[in-house]
């Protein structure tokens, strides 16, 4: 069965139980607060300096190009998983064969990869600065937001929109201080709106930009996080909720983009204007704002807002890489082991780099993954607007022709500006290589066809006819023909219980599934550390006492006429309980409450979780 997106916070938050426009507006702002985080993450520092310091403010029109398009793909993203009610990977793995999927699958992890590590470097970067912390350190302390999102999200949605929300203030309030420091020549700011590129550094530099700005793994979050929400299904509801959201990109995406605008402003006003040119580091930048701008506050909003920026980031970004991988791959695990996979990806070329190439190299890393970013984004765009151009399965409130012919212009130059960044990347990597011809020929030039062919084929793929079609599935499945219905008797009945009050539940749902003439066995798991270590050779009070108290339970159904056994096991009940339960022979498994609550279930793990998949019989959880 198909799982939903972002399943432990689906529906979460309740927009319908409020009249009040109002209320109802600030119940939907919040996924796109979460989605804007990343495009103001420190990748897009390092470009939007690069771009301000070497080219002062003409390439601000990049800036509100990018915009413009995020916002564009942004409310697509929105439509699809408000009316749809499936994400960008969810929809992607209806749609397109395997091999299909599992080539976008990888592109986007490749795309998360690059957006983590650029976070990753930035909140170390941060620490650096503010604290005078090794980035080696930094890059390590990096991991520990796996444990920060694990408990925001436990908490409540809310909580982690607000923690996000607070921390873009941050960012927002230090940019507006550093530009009334700076004091740009506002005439000589809106000439930078004007399109031009000075030189072919230029376009490296705003395709890094473009990456930096509409990145893969926000489509793929945004079309996830609508869906905490729960609104009315009925066109009115499906519209207003569209509208809702899309008020929250636009508030969102705009905050960014005065972010973003502030930091290329900052550059070209303080560097570029002093004749430094090459500032591509962002430790640089940092040590030179003092100086050049006479404020010793300066440099140290900067590193405040930076940490910020990093810390936000990356939670979404971790956020995204377990939407991707449930999304193509159908597949579930612990979210924490999923976000410690994604932290570990980027944390482990970032330590690398920094090892190997000294920290100077670390600026030059943050503008290349966000030309990866950028060069993954025809992978993700193009997709996104053949589902919302769909009548059949959007229905009204698929896009009309001119939104759709703006969004494949927006696409199409996105994709042409990445080709030809590929194509003078490959000629140079053919010079550069000339005396290890079998890697360029034999590697990079399959891997550069095999991408192209990739995109000509999602390109195409709408057309190419049903027999290509890949049929399409209800979101949870289809229903299966029912055969004519026979009581089911369950012969034996194990029983788990920890001798807590929901031992009843458990015990009077087990009887319920049997009769006087059932063999029941009543199961406890003695988890102290003794039994862990030596087993049912441990004979201590812990063990004295369960075995008195399951001997009980025994007793008191035995006499009111039920055939009841009992067994002790020990170590963890993980383990043990399958073991017993397959030893046994049982029909059905019933299992209560293990009593272990957020601290607990994050060290040992869910009892329940683990069980039900390694036993084979039916299992019932009270």
């Amino acid at each position: 069965m198909a799982h939903k997106s972002l399943e432990e916070v689906h529906e979460s938050i309740d927009t319908t139980a409020t009249q009040s426009w109002r209320k109802r507006l600030l119940l939907f702002i919040g996924p796109a607060f979460l989605v804007c985080v990343g495009y103001m993450d420190p990748g897009n520092w390092a470009t939007d300096i690069a771009g301000g310091s070497k080219y002062g403010y003409s390439l601000l029109w990049v800036l509100a190009m990018s915009n413009g398009i995020a916002l564009l793909l942004q409310s697509f993203c929105a439509r699809l998983g408000i009316v749809r009610g499936k994400d960008l990977a969810q929809a992607s793995r209806e749609t397109y064969p395997k091999p299909v999927n599992i080539s976008l699958y990888l592109l986007a992890e490749v795309a998360i990869a690059a957006c983590d590590l650029a976070e990753v470097l930035g909140m170390a970067i941060g620490l650096n600065l503010l604290f005078g912390l090794p980035l080696m350190w930094g890059v390590g302390i990096a991991i520990l937001d796996t444990f920060l999102i694990l408990y925001l999200q436990r908490k409540g949605m809310r909580y982690l929109e607000m923690f996000i929300l607070s921390l873009v203030a941050v960012i927002g309030a230090s940019f507006f201080v550093e530009l009334l420091f700076a004091q740009p020549h506002l005439g000589e700011v809106v000439k930078g709106f004007k399109p031009s590129l000075p030189d072919s550094g230029a376009l490296y530099i705003a395709i890094g930009i473009i990456g930096a700005t509409v990145m893969p793994h926000n489509l793929y979050l945004h079309s996830s996080l609508v869906q905490t929400r729960r609104n009315k299904r009925d066109k009115e509801g499906i519209k207003q909720a569209i509208k809702y959201n899309n008020i929250d990109s636009a508030i969102a995406l705009n905050a960014a983009f005065f972010v973003n605008a502030s930091i290329l402003i900052l550059a070209a006003t303080v560097f570029f204007k002093n004749g430094y040119h090459d500032i591509v580091e962002i430790q640089d930048a940092h040590k030179m704002l003092a100086p050049l701008m006479g404020e010793s506050l300066a440099p140290i909003l900067f590193a405040v807002a930076l940490i910020a920026a990093g810390q936000s980031s990356t939670i979404t970004g971790t956020l995204a890489g377990q939407i991707v991988m449930e999304g193509y791959l159908d597949l579930r695990i612990a979210p924490w082991i999923r976000r410690l996979i994604t932290r570990s990806i980027a944390v482990i070329p970032a330590l690398l780099v920094i090892y190997f190439s000294g920290e100077d190299k670390v600026g030059d890393m943050l503008i290349f993954s966000q030309v990866i970013l950028s060069l993954q984004l025809g992978f993700a765009v193009i997709p996104l607007i053949h589902f919302v151009s769909d009548k059949k399965k959007m229905q009204d409130f698929a896009i009309g022709n001119i939104t759709k012919t703006i969004a494949w212009v927006a696409a199409s130059i996105i994709v042409l500006l990445n080709m030809k960044l590929v194509l003078d990347t490959i000629l140079e990597w053919r010079v550069a290589l000339i005396n290890y011809s079998w890697i360029y020929y034999g590697l990079i030039l399959p891997v550069v066809a095999l991408a192209g062919a990739l995109l000509i084929y999602i390109v195409i793929h709408p057309f190419l006819g049903k027999k290509h079609q890949k049929e399409e599935s209800s979101p949870h499945g289809k229903a299966q023909t029912i055969p004519a219905l026979e009581p089911i008797i369950y012969n034996k009945v194990a029983i788990c219980v920890d001798f807590s009050p929901s031992d009843i539940k458990a015990i009077t749902s087990g009887m319920a599934h049997g009769t006087k003439s059932t063999d029941f066995l009543i199961i406890h798991i003695t988890e102290s550390a003794g039994a862990r270590l030596v087993g049912n050779e441990i004979h201590d009070m812990e063990t004295n006492e369960d075995f008195i108290q399951l001997r009980s339970y025994a007793t008191q159904l035995t006499e009111q006429g039920y055939q009841v056994t009992f067994q002790l096991g020990f170590g963890d009940p993980r383990k043990s309980i399958p073991e017993i339960v397959k030893s046994y022979e049982a029909d059905l498994l019933v299992l209560g409450s293990h009593g272990h609550n957020t601290i607990l279930d994050f060290i040992y793990g869910e009892t329940i979780h683990t069980v039900r998949h390694n036993v084979t019989c039916p299992v019932l959880i009270v």
